[in-house]
């Protein structure tokens, strides 16, 4: 018996199963972890209505359970908001036209504390321009961008180790317009992010039409105009968010004004991008006026998610992986009234709908295998919510 015992251990097949069953464990056993993960979600809200700032509560993903929402820091109209990716900071635009007396907006710097969910007040600085709509942080963490819709233009601030921001290390003012004398006489800067490599910068302008093409510079912060330095939309199409494919060999742009996606393929050495399609996110049988907002794509690049405020739906896409075409798949409602936001937990299991005029967030599970969107009964009661964000609560 002592013979066969020992053939079996020095057959190399026997070898290569002891090390099968070894690495699917650790699979197992880290795809247990993340089930297991419990979240702190962060609600930026505008406020005045009855919401003071921004909210926070508890999400087991196992489950979908939530725990009670609590204020977290009272600040005024926190319409959106960026995590450093150690958890340890949150940063906020207060999208207000006047700040210190001065036109112009601000941003908010928390401390986070995991145990609590409460944030501290670091630091509040103008944003350099009226009523900043987007903000979100460089692939190294080391600078802030923030997106000013009012007086339509962009600035990057550097953070320091305690998670303050420095000085502006760059600022850009856009000028000009597009077709719609009432929503587009000047430039609105809607979106700004930057690429996978950390190479360049994107801005979404939805008064100008067009998708602004920024060099920038991680050791200095500083923008610099592409080549070409922008990429022209339709008149009056509004671009208002961009959503990278993981692949990223595609971006998606959605047009806010003309309610519609279009496709874009990206030339990562160059920073350009080369137009596909213009894809509706609207049914064929609606009828009425709806604004396009908020734009995703799953963490596999298979299905990209719309929201329609005027639909009141959410609208999924399959995505094309050789050649990032789009092909709808259905249209569901959001649950309330008006989404303008929405976000995917960090375990790809459940959609958060935020809905600012019915004043919920409505659960989605998220089917793994078709992408589709199966409403569950959990609906949190939150005044006029915009932008929702996960931090690890461990």
């Amino acid at each position: 018996m002592h013979v066969i015992k020992t053939f079996r251990r020095n057959m190399p097949w026997f070898r290569i199963f002891k090390l099968i069953c070894l690495l699917l464990s650790i699979s197992l056993a880290a795809i247990s972890n993340a089930l297991a993960q419990e979240y702190l979600v962060y609600v930026g809200t505008y406020t005045g209505n009855g919401s003071d700032g921004i909210y926070a509560y508890r999400f087991d993903p196992a489950t979908g359970e939530s725990g009670p929402v609590e204020l977290a820091a009272a600040t005024a109209n926190p319409s959106f908001l960026a995590i450093d990716p150690q958890g340890r900071f949150l940063y906020a635009v207060n999208e207000l036209d006047t700040f210190q007396h001065q036109p112009t907006g601000a941003v908010s710097a928390f401390v986070i504390d995991r145990e609590t969910g409460k944030l501290r007040l670091l630091q509040q600085v103008s944003s350099l321009g009226a009523g900043p709509a987007h903000l979100s942080l460089d692939r190294s963490a080391r600078y802030l961008m923030a997106a000013n819709y009012g007086s339509g233009n962009v600035a990057v601030f550097p953070i320091g180790n305690d998670g303050q921001l420095a000085p502006h290390s760059a600022f850009v003012q856009n000028a000009g317009s597009s077709v719609n004398p009432e929503r587009q006489a000047g430039p609105h800067a809607h979106f700004i992010q930057v690429t996978g490599d950390n190479r360049f910068v994107m801005v979404a302008d939805l008064g100008l039409d067009k998708v602004l093409v920024y060099r920038f510079d991680a050791d200095t912060g500083s923008l610099t105009p592409g080549n070409p330095g922008f990429v022209q939309m339709d008149p009056g199409a509004g671009p208002r968010h961009l959503a990278f494919a993981p692949s990223g060999k595609f971006v998606y742009v959605v047009n806010e004004m003309a309610s519609a996606v279009t496709a874009f393929e990206y030339e990562p050495d160059a920073g350009t991008l080369h137009r596909k399609e213009t894809v509706s996110t609207l049914p064929k049988n609606f009828r009425g006026r709806n604004t396009a907002a908020e734009i995703l794509v799953d963490a596999k690049g298979r299905f990209l998610y719309v929201s329609n405020r005027g639909d009141g739906s959410i609208v999924q896409f399959a995505i094309n992986p050789d050649e990032g075409s789009l092909a709808p798949v259905e249209w569901v409602s959001s649950g309330g009234k008006k989404p303008r936001y929405f976000e995917i937990d960090p375990a790809g299991q459940w959609l958060f709908a935020a809905n600012q005029d019915s004043d919920n967030i409505k659960l989605f599970r998220i089917d793994p295998g078709n992408g589709r969107l199966i409403p569950a009964s959990q609906s949190l009661k939150i005044v006029s919510p915009v932008c929702i964000r996960f931090v690890s609560a461990k």
